[in-house]
């Protein structure tokens, strides 16, 4: 046990860039594969099927995504809304582990969701539950269709609520061939214990919670945990732990706490650029997000995105711009002026990045907006 008491330092900005890359596997790649790299990150947000893959592709030495693609087909790995209520790519296993954590957040968004609400009120979202589960038992249905279903019962009730209350109610995991590398397929609808084989766990521990999210995204103060997770009142579950973790302050004294054994590198450890897939964790999971871009750059980067997230270069380790391929283009746009080494840099890495993406594509082009 570490009495985290008689440890407390500062660590700098700089120092939690570091020790957050090393969680993340994007100070060097690693030789793990998919399913490993899934669950050491607590998953990878996914509202778009691909961006995984390329969150992946930078992580993994060697990535080939028919692997991730046949964990999906397998149902090693399954689609479905947990964090923040967000969807993301998980484990079959930790979609069990974590679905009944952040169930709260589902249902609080049924009372509270603006577009679905009225449709709900005075609904006895049990029996909608129970219809759900058994329109869904012996085929998986898009969630139109389940709407549609439903709406036989319940036909004063708008079916796209509907379909909402059972995504919200029901641990519902989005089945292949949504997701899978090089195919297409509209989004369609299956429990978990079906989908995938999975339970629910009855008796989720919060705190284990707690050290997967210090694991993959550490050091971390408590609201940072609560600003990945989207629950509250965390701090009743942190500090029975307080013993057996360290404990730090920022730059700004924020109290931070931390696995005792995890990496903590070198600030001055150097870090290669990065091609940081859409909607990455590594951006949305800290309610202080200075460790890894500055204020300036987060305006910049969630500025009028109508819910669209793209994918972002790293450069010494911090958001430096944006990236996006069209055809066989990557263009790459800095947020400021880059040095010619760190150009260089980037165009390499953006032609390994195109080669992963389009590699049938001969004529693939490295593209820097303003230059």
């Amino acid at each position: 046990m570490c009495d985290s008491a008689t440890v407390t330092s500062q660590l700098s900005q700089r120092a939690l860039n570091r020790a957050t890359l090393a969680r993340q596997w994007l100070l060097e790649r690693v030789e793990r594969s998919a399913e490993e790299t899934v669950e050491h990150l607590v998953g990878m947000q996914a509202q778009a099927p691909f961006p995984p893959y390329y969150g992946l592709w930078c992580r993994i030495a060697g990535f080939d995504p028919a692997e991730l693609a046949a964990a999906l087909l397998d149902r090693r790995v399954v689609r479905i809304v947990l964090m923040r209520g967000t969807v993301h790519l998980v484990t079959a296993a930790d979609a069990a582990f974590l679905r009944p954590l952040v169930q709260v957040i589902m249902e609080r968004d049924l009372r509270t969701n603006t577009t679905h609400r009225s449709a709900l009120h005075g609904l006895d979202l049990a029996a909608v539950a129970d219809a759900a589960r058994v329109a869904l038992a012996d085929e998986a249905l898009p969630g139109r269709r389940l709407g549609e279903v439903l709406a036989r019962q319940w036909p004063d009730r708008s079916a796209p609520s509907l379909t909402h209350a059972a995504r919200g109610l029901l641990p519902l995991v989005q089945v292949p061939p949504r997701a899978v590398w090089g195919r297409s397929g509209q989004t369609a609808y299956r429990t978990l214990d079906d989908g995938a084989g999975s339970t629910l766990d009855p008796a989720p521990n919060p705190a284990r919670l707690v050290r997967r999210y210090l694991a993959a995204f550490g050091p971390a103060a408590v609201a940072d945990v609560q600003a990945w997770s989207g629950l509250t009142r965390l701090r009743e579950v942190v500090e029975p732990l307080r013993p057996a973790l360290r404990t730090f302050t920022d730059e700004a004294g924020r109290e931070l706490f931390d696995l005792p054994d995890a990496p903590r590198p070198d600030p001055d450890t150097p870090a290669p650029v990065r091609f940081v897939a859409e909607f990455d964790n590594l951006l949305l999971s800290h309610a202080d997000r200075t460790r890894v871009m500055s204020e300036d750059h987060r305006k910049r980067l969630f500025f009028t995105k109508n819910g669209v997230f793209p994918g972002t270069i790293l450069v010494d380790g911090f958001l430096r711009g944006e990236w996006r391929i069209a055809g066989a283009t990557l263009t790459v746009t800095p947020y400021a002026r880059l040095s010619k080494k760190d150009t260089a840099a980037l165009e390499r890495e953006g032609r390994r990045l195109l080669a992963f993406a389009r590699p049938t594509t001969d004529d693939r082009r490295v593209e820097f907006a303003g230059h």
